[in-house]
């Protein structure tokens, strides 16, 4: 990638696709972390989820062993692990224990929504909290990367001293502000809270307090991208995402469904508004169009970093959209 385009990344929630297992989804994402590293991406993210029938990451820290084993460059981290579903002491080790064995390609993004419906939040959680104490949850983690302190006697053995990169996840102001405070770098979800972007951007950037981790504020900004030869051809291979978030909303989550070529006979008016709208971090077309989309949002965010989410069924079509958005990258920058 030339110096002066804008850094890609990949997020992969590891869809599970119609028809196929979540062994498949895991080798598909296994492929596609090494087209990605070929391609000059720079890092590859998995998200968590639970009791989701068409997400294969549930137990990330595992997924990510297996993506960066069989990789060599391309840094390998979680978008996000859910903190208020562990102890983060476990959080310490497995990730400290990432570390050792591919060191220096290891990140650790945090989130504190449960990712997950409430039943299942309750069965990983036993009681735990609402994740309100997720700041005190966050300090602890820091402690145990840290180097030990004479006469500490809890230790995260692999993982004290190991510096793993700590990034904030969000999806609204509250992440914004903690990672602000903190000097830490800050990813925002617009891939399904566009309506939150600008105002969690600039809470980020106008709190944001230097530290050993950062001098200046650092934003990643998440999007989805479906890029292909035509624009026809672009919008049919968003269909796949827009059907899984229309399950979503009708509360019948499951794999991801085949492209179709209209979605018209699909969804009612107000749940077209609601899919279009949450999907409105979007960029959809030729390699054409979205260079002009991917300017446009570049100087209206600022963003250092982008990380991109493309949900597409087929698996040479992802890779196909994934070439040309890197192209699209070296276009604009």
């Amino acid at each position: 990638m030339s110096n002066n385009s804008i850094p890609l990344s990949v997020l992969d929630l590891c869809p599970i696709p119609q028809g196929a297992t979540a062994a498949q989804a895991l080798v598909n994402a296994r492929s596609l972390a090494q087209y990605a590293e070929g391609l000059g991406y720079r890092r590859y993210w998995v998200a968590e989820h639970h009791n989701m029938t068409g997400i294969a990451s549930a137990a990330t820290s595992v997924v990510m062993g297996y993506l960066a084993a069989g990789t060599s460059t391309i840094r390998i981290g979680s978008g996000g692990i859910m903190l208020p579903n562990h102890a983060p002491l476990q959080i310490a080790e497995q990730f400290g224990t990432l570390e050792s064995l591919y060191p220096g390609r290891i990140d650790l993004g945090l989130g504190r929504a449960p990712g997950t419906d409430q039943a299942t939040a309750q069965a990983l959680r036993h009681g735990r909290g609402d994740g309100s104490d997720f700041p005190q949850m966050l300090d602890e983690l820091r402690r145990l990367f840290a180097e030990p302190l004479p006469g500490q006697r809890l230790k995260a053995v692999p993982g004290a001293g190991l510096k793993v990169p700590i990034w904030l996840l969000g999806s609204s102001t509250f992440s914004a502000q903690l990672s602000a405070q903190l000097g830490l770098p800050f990813a925002f979800a617009g891939q399904f809270s566009p309506d939150f972007m600008f105002s969690a951007l600039r809470t980020y950037r106008e709190h944001f307090q230097p530290s050993e981790t950062l001098q200046e504020p650092h934003i990643m900004l998440g999007i989805n991208a479906y890029v292909a030869q035509n624009k026809e051809q672009a919008a049919i291979r968003a269909t796949s995402h827009q059907q899984a978030f229309l399950n979503l909303i009708r509360g019948r989550p499951g794999p991801l469904p085949p492209p179709v070529e209209d979605m018209e006979a699909l969804w009612q008016p107000q749940e077209k508004h609601t899919v279009l709208s949450t999907l409105a971090g979007t960029l959809i077309g030729d390699e054409e169009a979205v260079s002009q989309q991917l300017a446009d949002l570049l100087e209206r965010t600022g963003a250092n970093e982008l990380i991109v989410s493309s949900s597409i069924f087929d698996q040479e079509a992802r890779r196909d959209s994934y070439r040309r958005m890197m192209d699209v990258a070296r276009r604009v920058g």
